[in-house]
């Protein structure tokens, strides 16, 4: 029997290829943001719908049926959650719209519910009431903080997840033990060759100081002519870089991530691809999983993204007896 699945604020739907991946039949994904819904389209049969979510949203509005769907998948927006708005002001509404699944909850009754979202979320004052307002539809929820790069995805990337299922409390998901995947997997470069798919130019020309700080702060550590990545553009509490041989730091919505190599002792440079990025959310090149709009648009995408095998581990886990 299939697994009947919604997702809502679905993005370019990295969430349903996962649960896709773990047998789901996922039949929509809801989104307010017409490029990720073409995207969204483009993967997933033609089933994604474009909508604005409101508090009064309810499945009848989407043509959902009561007790049609098995498992709610639910990417709320967290923008306004996170650390990375600085400190700019923060919108309630924004962080309202989790409770957007509270009326997907009631009126479909789906045995399983996964809501994702940044850490900070939990620190929000309407993270618990959000929890007790699921208990209360008949739900048990366990909470976890998992890291994408435990689950062989070449980036770290530490999401929280609601996991909630009908009339049960879910044990937590344990961490597989597989290798961990760097950096170095996801780059177009043949580094026996020293061969880029991509076009580099010369590292200093133009470059702005602190990016040379950067940039001298990781050959102080690695050394000369060793190739590492540069973080390009915002600030960075790291020192600016990062070694290969570790997932890539978290992906956000800006092309923000460089990398240095040398040809005859002379540093070239060049920004990440969406090819690249795509690898480092754990799109595997097999996938054939295709990205739609401009550079930007598609960064965006991937920035506020979901990484398909954290959530394939994630519906595997909640369905396995189903």
């Amino acid at each position: 029997m299939s697994i009947k699945t919604v997702d809502l604020f679905c993005g370019a739907g990295g969430s349903s290829w996962g649960a896709v991946k773990a047998g789901a039949d996922v039949v929509m994904g809801v989104d307010g943001w017409d490029r990720a819904i073409e995207t969204y389209s483009l993967n997933h049969k033609g089933r994604g719908q474009l909508q604005m979510m409101t508090p009064r949203t309810r499945p009848a509005d989407l043509g959902l049926k009561h007790k049609r769907i098995d498992l709610l998948l639910a990417s709320p927006e967290c923008t306004n959650h996170t650390c990375a708005k600085g400190a700019k002001e923060r919108s309630e509404d924004s962080k309202l719209t989790a409770n957007y699944v509270l009326n997907f909850a009631k009126d479909l009754e789906p045995q399983w519910i996964v809501i994702e979202n940044v850490v900070h979320m939990k620190q929000w004052h309407g993270f618990n009431p959000l929890i007790e307002k699921l208990n209360r539809l008949g739900y048990g929820c366990c909470v976890q903080t998992l890291d994408a790069s435990d689950f062989g995805v070449p980036q770290t990337r530490r999401r929280i997840f609601i996991m909630a299922s009908k009339n049960t409390d879910p044990d937590p998901i344990n961490i597989p033990e597989i290798p961990v995947a760097s950096a170095m997997d996801i780059l177009d470069y043949d580094f026996e060759r020293n061969t880029d798919l991509h076009v580099s130019r010369e590292f200093f020309p133009g470059r702005a100081e602190p990016t040379i700080q950067r940039f001298y702060r990781a050959i102080e550590t690695i050394g000369k002519f060793n190739p590492f990545l540069i973080v390009y553009y915002g600030s960075d509490a790291a020192g600016g870089w990062q070694a290969l041989d570790r997932p890539l730091r978290t992906i956000t919505t800006l092309d923000r991530f460089g990398l240095v190599t040398w040809r005859r002792k002379v540093p070239f440079f060049r920004m990440l691809q969406p090819s690249e990025l795509r690898r480092a959310m754990g799109f595997i090149d097999s996938d054939n999983y295709v990205f739609t709009g401009n550079r930007r648009e598609q960064i965006k995408q991937l920035g506020n993204g979901v990484c398909p095998p954290v959530m394939e581990a994630i519906v595997r886990h909640l369905t396995q007896s189903f």
